[in-house]
């Protein structure tokens, strides 16, 4: 998973949980990702919700990129649950959020 960093998408599953405060700063980080890493943290969210397996990692990512039609802000705002399922998919692929959420925590971002 080169595409992008836990840190990232760490980040991005802090401000899903405080979705009512910071859905705003949430588009606005992922807006500011590369297509490459907006494709990955879709791959992870499907990934978190079983559509695919940690080993179709190549095929979540590539299916990702060839469909990515809608905002990926919009999309994964819209999803329910979507921390979870980031949380879901960073583990299955064999990573832990945890140290990063907290590090993120600790500098308040």
């Amino acid at each position: 998973m080169e595409e992008i960093s836990v840190r990232k998408v760490a980040h991005v599953i802090l401000l899903a949980r405080e979705m009512d405060r910071g859905e705003g700063e949430m588009r606005g980080v992922i807006e500011q990702m590369t297509e490459e890493e907006q494709a990955a943290l879709v791959a992870i969210m499907w990934i978190g919700r079983d559509a695919f397996d940690a080993d179709e990692w190549a095929e979540a990512y590539g299916t990702a990129m060839a469909e990515a039609s809608t905002p990926t802000a919009d999309y994964l705002i819209g999803t329910p649950h979507v921390a979870d399922h980031l949380e879901a998919g960073l583990e299955a692929l064999g990573f832990d959020a945890q140290d990063e959420e907290d590090e993120l925590m600790r500098r308040g971002a």
